[in-house]
């Protein structure tokens, strides 16, 4: 199969994966027994001394008592497929999001057991960390995730241990609009591993390193990057584009709008596939099989 000849299924060459990340009540926090808080999101505020950041964790509440439902509403108006990369914990303690999103018929991706990084664990530490995650999950959401997304940083062992661990895809990559496959050696020898790249700069994380951004640049940016990738992938072959979305992030008051703006663009356009990110990987692993699959 050729990219030029591919389309996804229905027909569209160009695909959209939205992905709602669920991190709040996941974070740094001593009362988990972390030797400290989690900065604050967007004033980069952090403590010398171990003590719980109160004002913080509020920040990150905000998240599930404002920032859902406000999500969520803008997603069934629009009928919008979505992955939830999800920190289990923050699905063990908001049990309501884990079953709007099971009820939704959407996918949960496994963004950890707790929203931390693990690119400094052992291989058994971080190997429980996996497994903790995705029991984790299946236990919250009656389905165990096939896909993972670090919180940034990995390590050498990370996608081995996924495949180890019966993970179908991998979203720690940057490097491109389409899927494609690695090798991963393994115990049992090499293991085909799926690799969905993920996308930075249409993240609504860059409010978080700009504050002052106005909901209105980020739209516009998110716009382009959707109609530059459909254009090419009319012209050049299939494509899919992510926008990664945060709860406390984009919805707020003052961003929310934004969203019901990529929104209203991407449904004035009918030769779009919306679906999550595991349709996306199952549609191309049928196209395109793993390299030495029989």
């Amino acid at each position: 199969m050729n990219r030029r000849d591919f389309t996804w299924p229905n027909g569209a060459t160009f695909a959209l994966s939205v992905v709602v990340n669920v991190e709040e009540g996941a974070e740094q926090n001593i009362r988990d027994g972390d030797k400290g808080p989690e900065p604050v999101d967007e004033l980069g505020v952090t403590l010398a001394k171990p003590i719980r950041m109160h004002g913080n964790e509020s920040n990150y509440r905000y998240g599930i008592k404002e920032g859902f439902p406000r999500v969520l509403k803008l997603l069934d108006e629009y009928e919008i497929r979505a992955t939830w990369t999800a920190a289990a914990l923050a699905l063990e303690r908001a049990p309501h999001i884990a079953e709007a999103i099971v009820a939704r018929g959407d996918e949960v991706c496994c963004h950890g057991h707790r929203w931390a990084h693990q690119f400094w664990m052992k291989e058994d530490k971080e190997r429980a960390f996996i497994r903790e995650g995705w029991r984790s999950i299946e236990r919250t959401c009656g389905r165990r995730p096939v896909g993972w997304l670090s919180r940034y940083l990995h390590t050498e062992e990370t996608r081995r241990l996924l495949a180890e661990e019966g993970f179908f895809y991998h979203m720690d990559d940057y490097s491109g609009d389409f899927p494609f496959w690695d090798r991963v050696k393994t115990a049992d020898g090499e293991t085909p591993m799926l690799i969905m790249p993920y996308a930075l700069d249409s993240n609504d994380m860059k409010f978080w390193l700009a504050p002052s951004l106005a909901a209105r640049d980020w739209l516009q940016y998110a716009t382009d990057s959707f109609d530059w990738l459909r254009a090419e992938a009319r012209e050049e072959g299939a494509r899919y584009m992510s926008l990664g979305l945060h709860l406390r992030i984009i919805g707020r008051p003052g961003r929310i709008g934004a969203l019901k703006g990529f929104f209203d663009h991407v449904r004035a356009r009918d030769d779009v596939w919306i679906a999550t990110r595991e349709e996306i990987a199952r549609a191309y692993a049928d196209a395109f099989p793993a390299p030495g699959a029989s």
